[in-house]
């Protein structure tokens, strides 16, 4: 109908949805007028009598628009170009990109790539060994292994492998974490002398990294980890100590330490002793090497050639000047007589009377570095670190300085009373007496403190300290061990009146038991002093020996005066009968001349408000034999059991007797060709 919508109805034998039939186009017949654009007569045609039909007003329209193939064609060729715009911007910033990559960053993508291909370990350098004087190992590096584990990381792993599998991007049997675990803990288990149970703990701990077992063969840690690859095995050189508690005060010792968070620093290194001292020397320096990894630094190292190496440079061995057998020797007599005293403590020196070499240092205390858990109170050298006041010893400066500066002579004899007053100090001797006619020798031969005083006033204060400071002390020896003290002597400048009442006759000042051997050593050696050392020589990897740099000796006393006075002292250990025995007559040794001094300090009360009537330092320093000087021996008993107590809680003589015995008979020593003859110490 007029005014409604066409409706697009079926055609007979039309399927529906089929475009309708265009409309058929007559074509006009001969003699007839064209027509018009559809069939429509065109503008201005004649209809009937011929005349012009008016125009017709039509209403505006759009832009006519394109049939709609056309129009498909059009939206089709604009697709192809912006396409086409789009690839060929995406090619020019690739080029551009290439040209950046190839041409300025080349060099660099290439070594980030190669460092996530390679890392760098470490080669590990040989720790030295340290050897006694005939070779002897005192300490020794075995190469092993400790195994370690990263519980957190192979937790990601499994989970990582079990997700891809899910995924689709692995194929293979999902991983269960404790199963892995306890696969783990039972094949170390049987190979390694640890707990299952105990390394199961730590293989579920939350912990990053851990270590499971220490001083595993290199041959077991390589099967287990083929095993187990997520084990992960670290070179270790465990440090070997076979004689034990033999010179562990004086080597110390060197443990693996393992308090940096990073395991790659972790490193054999010395914690005392000389392992402590001398640990740049022994531990050399470690190597590197490049090598292949499947996962950057955090990869497993693949085989492969070597490069970019490296070498590692071993550390050297350090010689020592003691003698193993002697060390033990003197460490288990030591021990044994501080026990027999009732002691608190004790320190000895054996040492060469020419060379100043040190074949066996001392100390009652002591620990075993081959175990773990040690005490630091004992791991410490008081032979060297810990001074005390010397007693009686230290009279041997008066003789000197009266000797030398003749002053008096040996058999001189002196009218020695009772006590003697030193400024506002009055001095006595250790037993009372009325005056009585001491000689030289007697006056240190008995120990008189008043006979001492009474030459050390005629020497002079000045004399006498500077003999002091020839003798060394106040000074660290340079023996070469670590802490070592100088002892304490009074400067000059702040004597008063009273001090020099108290160093002749060895006190007021302090010293170690090497500072006071010494002192006999010089005047074992004619009259020059030879700074102790306890270290002979460095020997390089290559085995080349060089020796220690010598420490220049010191004229104190000219070789007659050593002698004379060294002849004195013989009368120490002389058994006259009466009074004329000397104060250390259990030190005498049958068939040997013996020179020495006995000495007994008091100590200072704890509170430091004097000293003790009860507390005591008992010393002897002694060479040995007197006529053909090889050793001097010194030791120190610390608070023996003085008053009431045993025979070794007042003299520490027959301690030395016991080393001078041992020494002649393990370095057979000729005896002495006579015996010590016999001198009046107090005349009748």
């Amino acid at each position: 109908m007029p005014g409604q919508p066409r409706i697009d109805r079926p055609h007979p034998g039309r399927r529906p949805g089929a475009p309708a039939r265009r409309p058929v186009q007559r074509v006009a017949a001969a003699g007839v007028p064209s027509r018009g654009r559809g069939g429509l007569p065109p503008r201005g045609a004649v209809h009937g009598s011929g005349r012009p039909l008016p125009p017709v007003h039509r209403r505006p329209v759009g832009p006519r628009r394109l049939p709609r193939k056309k129009r498909r064609q059009a939206n089709h060729h604009l697709r192809v170009i912006t396409v086409r715009f789009l690839l060929i911007a995406a090619l020019v910033a690739a080029g551009l990109k290439l040209v950046q990559v190839q041409g300025f960053e080349a060099e660099a993508l290439a070594a980030k790539a190669q460092r996530q291909r390679t890392t760098e370990i470490d080669l590990p350098a040989k720790r030295g060994s340290i050897v006694d004087r005939n070779g002897v190992q005192l300490a020794f590096s075995v190469e092993s292994r400790a195994l370690a584990f990263r519980p957190n990381a192979m937790r990601d792993d499994v989970a990582t492998y079990n997700k891809n599998i899910k995924d689709g991007k692995t194929e293979g049997t999902p991983l269960n974490y404790d199963t892995e675990t306890e696969a783990i803990a039972k094949g170390v288990s049987r190979k390694v002398h640890v707990d299952e149970h105990e390394l199961l703990g730590k293989l579920r701990s939350d912990k990053d990294f851990l270590y499971l077992a220490f001083n595993v063969e290199p041959a077991v840690a390589r099967e287990l980890q083929q095993e187990f690859p997520s084990l992960i095995t670290e070179y270790r050189a465990d440090r070997e100590y076979p004689g034990k508690t033999t010179a562990a005060n004086i080597i110390g010792v060197a443990n693996w330490r393992t308090d940096d968070p990073d395991p790659e620093k972790h490193d054999l290194h010395g914690l005392a002793g000389l392992e402590g001292l001398r640990d740049n020397q022994l531990a050399g320096t470690p190597g590197r090497q490049t090598v292949a990894t499947e996962e950057g630094n955090d990869g497993v190292v693949i085989p492969g050639p070597e490069r970019d190496v490296k070498p590692a440079v071993d550390g050297s061995s350090i010689e020592l000047t003691i003698d193993a057998d002697l060390q033990y020797f003197l460490q288990q007599s030591l021990s044994d007589y501080v026990a027999k005293a009732q002691a608190r403590g004790g320190s000895a020196v054996i040492m060469d009377a020419k060379t100043g070499e040190i074949y066996a240092l001392a100390d009652d205390k002591t620990f075993d570095p081959s175990q773990s858990g040690w005490d630091p109170a004992l791991m410490g050298d008081p032979a060297s670190t810990t001074p005390f006041e010397p007693g009686s010893v230290n009279k041997i400066i008066t003789a000197l300085c009266s000797i030398d500066y003749n002053i008096t002579s040996p058999l001189d004899v002196h009218q020695v009373k009772g006590s003697i007053r030193v400024a506002d100090r009055t001095i006595e001797d250790a037993w009372s007496h009325p005056t009585q006619p001491f000689t030289t020798t007697g006056i240190f031969a008995k120990s008189s403190n008043v006979g001492t005083l009474m030459l050390a006033q005629e020497c002079g204060e000045d004399r006498f300290s500077d003999l002091v400071k020839k003798l060394g002390l106040g000074k660290r020896t340079g023996v070469g061990l670590p802490g070592e003290s100088a002892g304490r002597v009074p400067p000059r400048g702040q004597w008063s009146g009273s001090t020099f009442g108290n160093l002749p006759i060895g006190q007021g000042l302090s010293m170690t038991v090497l500072q006071m051997a010494g002192m006999y050593q010089a005047v074992a050696n004619d009259g020059v002093r030879v700074p102790p050392r306890i270290v002979a020589a460095r020997v390089t990897p290559d085995g080349k020996r060089i020796p220690e740099p010598a420490a220049k000796p010191v004229r104190v006393v000219d070789a007659k005066t050593a002698k004379t006075v060294r002849d004195m002292f013989r009368a120490v250990v002389q058994k006259g009968g009466g009074l004329n025995n000397g104060t250390g007559v259990p030190a005498a040794l049958t068939g040997y001349q013996i020179s020495g001094k006995t000495g007994t300090a008091q100590q200072t009360k704890d509170d430091g408000t004097g000293y003790s009537q009860e507390d005591y330092w008992i010393t002897f320093a002694g060479i040995f034999p007197a006529d053909a000087p090889r050793f001097v021996v010194g030791i120190m008993i610390d608070r023996p059991h003085y008053f009431g107590g045993p025979p070794e809680g007042k003299s520490a003589a027959p301690l030395f007797h016991d080393v001078a015995s041992h020494l002649a008979q393990k370095y057979n020593i000729p005896l002495s060709k006579e015996e010590s003859p016999v001198v009046p110490l107090i005349t009748s």
